[in-house]
């Protein structure tokens, strides 16, 4: 697999690609991609400045008035075209996303690219259905009618945790409503966004449509978002610098969408099948070696079960399979990064002052000494209030407390700033069903943590933002509303003038 795509040579001219073509950087600063898996160099590019942002920027407003212009019927068919060129290209995307990230090759192949593919094709379908109000003549003399029309050049900021699939998130209904988009990719991940934009004009979608600059936040990231020509930012990432976005944003009016941190609660009442609810904590905190805005992050159990559910989740953690993730059998590959793994340690190392490590907290020896691993971590004993609990870890550990009455479980699950997803856990259909009214997520899975589709909305509550992705629903994030209204009475002096002339 990985001998017929190597990174380097494919993208030899640069990481920038502007109006259909890969070019350089001008910032004068090198980044290199490493994989953490082993800490061996990828790719070294120069990264890109404003200069680069200004064209791209150039790019995609030059080609937007025939892209808008294009019949729903002909975007339409394009993306097709485009999952069709995904589709064929998924072992190359796999193999790519593995080794900028670390993920395990099973993810990638079974998660990462079908769900890519699978977007594609919704969008496609989706592009021929942008619906309106139906018209009517709802004043008595006149026919209203509503239109949705592409609001223009869309600067999409995207995160290094899923590469592929939140650029597919962001281009995919931006490009199906007849915008066009700069999208900026995480300095670490590139690799696949720049191939994503490469499959989309191989599909025939025209130059300047998708166009990707690969820069640090602080220069390229606030240029394109401050950028006059941008008529909207969607940005997906913590949500500190999701305030940052909204501030330069909103200093320029564009419309925003904001797809920010989560810390999401998991539920078990004392109903619950305990198995499954063992198994689900363990697949909902590790997916993605825990980077992952939706992994289950704190466990609430009901007291009688809370024992045997510690102990369960602590002895599953301890056969999760680390490894390279080039092997099947591996179950969890490394973090993105050294500097992550680091980060997710120092958490760990801080909460044992206060908490109990019942399982991992460490990064293994051996032949895996060199990569940014960590152990499955299962915290217990924690407090409420405390930073394990409330503060967005980004990586394999799972903190579980305790809970009496439903009320207070209910309560804690909503006790952080954020509210992107959760999961509830009940054969009781009316206490799942009160859980999922009374639990402030953008998502509430019952019996069940993480599984997503391309035909329902993702996004949050309070800190972990507003507007959706994926789903019919995105067109509202990427579609201007206009109402026509048409006089029916062709009389010249109309009966509201009385207001301004005249009498009756």
């Amino acid at each position: 697999m990985g001998n017929r795509f190597q990174v380097k040579d494919r993208f030899a001219d640069g990481a920038q690609y502007i109006g259909g073509q890969l070019r350089a950087g001008t910032s004068g600063h090198e980044h290199t991609v490493v994989d953490p898996a082993t800490g061996e160099d990828v790719l070294k590019y120069e990264l890109a400045g404003t200069a680069e942002v200004d064209a791209a920027v150039a790019a995609a407003r030059d080609a937007f008035p025939g892209w808008a212009g294009s019949t729903p019927g002909e975007r339409s068919d394009a993306m097709h075209r485009f999952a069709g060129v995904l589709a064929e290209q998924a072992e190359d995307f796999a193999y790519a996303e593995s080794l900028q990230c670390g993920k395990p090759i099973k993810l990638t192949t079974e998660f990462d690219v079908p769900g890519t593919v699978d977007n594609t094709a919704f969008f496609a379908g989706a592009a021929r259905h942008l619906q309106g109000q139906s018209a009517g003549e709802y004043s008595g003399d006149h026919t209203s009618y509503v239109r949705r029309e592409p609001i223009g050049v869309v600067g999409s900021i995207a995160p290094w945790n899923y590469p592929l699939q939140m650029a597919a998130w962001k281009v995919l209904p931006a490009i199906a409503a007849g915008n066009t988009v700069v999208l900026k990719p995480a300095e670490l991940t590139p690799v696949t966004s720049l191939m994503f934009a490469q499959a989309a004009r191989e599909a025939g979608i025209p130059d300047g449509v998708v166009n990707i600059v690969t820069g640090a936040g602080r220069d390229a990231g606030e240029h394109l978002v401050g950028h006059p020509d941008v008529a909207m930012t969607s940005f997906t990432g913590s949500t500190q610098v999701g305030r940052r976005v909204a501030e330069i944003a909103t200093s320029t009016v564009k419309r925003l969408h904001l797809e920010l941190g989560g810390k999401a609660p998991f539920v078990v009442f004392d109903d619950a099948d305990l198995e499954a609810a063992v198994h689900g904590a363990v697949a909902g905190s590790l997916i993605n070696s825990g980077q992952d805005c939706t992994a289950a992050t704190r466990a609430y159990v009901q007291r009688p079960l809370y024992d045997a559910f510690v102990s369960g989740v602590a002895d599953l953690m301890a056969t999760v399979r680390l490894g390279d993730p080039f092997d099947p059998a591996t179950d969890l590959g490394p973090l993105v990064s050294h500097a992550q793994r680091d980060r997710v340690a120092g958490f760990v190392d801080r909460a044992r002052a206060y908490a109990t490590v019942v399982t991992g907290g460490e990064a293994p020896g051996g032949d895996l000494k060199d990569g940014a691993y960590y152990r499955p971590t299962l915290i217990a004993g924690a407090a409420q209030h405390s930073e394990v609990v409330q503060s967005e870890i980004f990586g394999p550990v799972l903190v579980v407390l305790p809970f009496d009455s439903d009320d207070e479980g209910i309560r804690l699950a909503n006790d952080t700033p954020y509210g992107l997803a959760a999961s509830a856990w009940s054969r009781d259909v009316y206490r799942a069903n009160r859980a999922t009214r009374e639990i402030k997520a953008g998502c509430v899975w019952v019996n069940d943590h993480i599984p997503i589709i391309s035909e329902m909305p993702h996004g949050g509550y309070k800190a972990s933002g507003f507007g959706k992705d994926m789903s019919a629903y995105s067109f509202e994030e990427y579609t201007q509303v206009k109402h026509v209204m048409y006089d029916n009475t062709a009389v010249i002096r109309k009966d509201w003038h009385r207001t301004i002339f005249g009498d009756r």
